[in-house]
């Protein structure tokens, strides 16, 4: 069963909302950002009716878990932690911002994401069937659906506000963002995924990819957004890994097999997720958590 009614949609009166994404809400504090995670779920780049209760708080607590963890070695955006206290303005609206929002610092995104593919899956797996190649990238022959690859492999792409992000060479990366930057982003990308795949190898579950963000401020490289969640990466169960098929997930492959079992053409308006897949996603989401952090949410 669900825990709760899902949180769409939120406001702070007073406070200036600078976007709405498909799952964050940006506001603007002055001299920092808030960062909302609400329960909205996107497939097929099309919003849900209706969202997963809870989801918001795993998106949350599972970044400030990976911000905690890597804070020795990857600067990141974060301003307080995930127990510190609201500042006044927003004690009011404390029930609805608890366990779902971050105070960060206003860094310049770049922007390119920084995808990071340990295995073979989702836009790679088709392309690789396609040309042998992931994102240009030339990889051995014979690989099947799900294989771990030989080492993972840095695929940046271009942002969209709406639609795909399209995947790019590393050379169009660094004619967006610099050589510099894209060779340090790299770098730190690779560092990232290889930490935490290892990590979370050890608790059950295969990260096959992930995609990053950073941002630039005072000159300083970054890391923002969300990291490491079930919305930003493909998240399996490593009992169940087996390679030459799809893999079940913890993430919200879920509700797109459901979708895909339905007629429906992938444009809006987004049909409204049943009880039992909003149940089951929930879970799904809980559940990476727990094994990730070693606590309940």
């Amino acid at each position: 069963m669900t825990t709760g009614m899902p949180l769409l949609e939120i406001n702070v009166p007073g406070i200036r909302k600078l976007k709405s994404g498909k799952v964050r809400e940006i506001f603007d504090l002055g001299d920092s950002l808030l960062l909302v995670a609400t329960d909205r779920i996107s497939a097929f780049d099309c919003i849900m009716p209706n969202g997963i209760p809870r989801k918001g708080e795993v998106l949350t607590q599972l970044s400030h878990f990976w911000f905690a963890r890597f804070a020795s070695w990857m600067p990141h955006h974060l301003l307080a932690g995930p127990d510190d206290p609201l500042p006044a303005r927003l004690q009011p609206f404390a029930d609805a911002l608890a366990r779902r929002s971050m105070i960060v610092r206003k860094a310049q995104p770049l922007a390119i994401e920084c995808v990071v593919r340990g295995f073979l899956a989702g836009s790679g797996w088709k392309e690789y069937r396609a040309s042998g190649t992931v994102c240009g990238l030339r990889l051995p022959p014979g690989l099947t659906e799900s294989a771990e690859l030989p080492e993972p492999v840095f695929t940046p792409a271009t942002k969209a506000e709406s639609g795909h992000d399209l995947n790019i060479p590393f050379e169009e990366a660094e004619r967006i963002v610099g050589p510099a930057v894209a060779a340090q982003v790299r770098e730190a990308s690779l560092a990232l995924y290889q930490n935490a795949r290892d990590y979370a190898r050890q608790r059950g579950i295969v990260i096959a990819d992930t995609k990053f963000e950073f941002g630039l401020h005072e000159g300083r490289l970054l890391l923002i957004d969300e990291v490491l969640t079930p919305d930003s990466s493909r998240f399996w169960p490593a009992a169940q890994y087996q390679p030459g098929r799809g893999q079940p997930s913890f993430d919200k492959q879920f509700v797109r097999d459901y979708l895909e079992t339905l007629d429906w053409d992938k444009t809006p308006p987004a049909p409204a997720l049943p009880p039992d897949v909003v149940a089951r996603t929930q879970e799904k989401y809980l559940e990476a958590y727990q094994r990730l952090t070693g606590r309940a949410l």
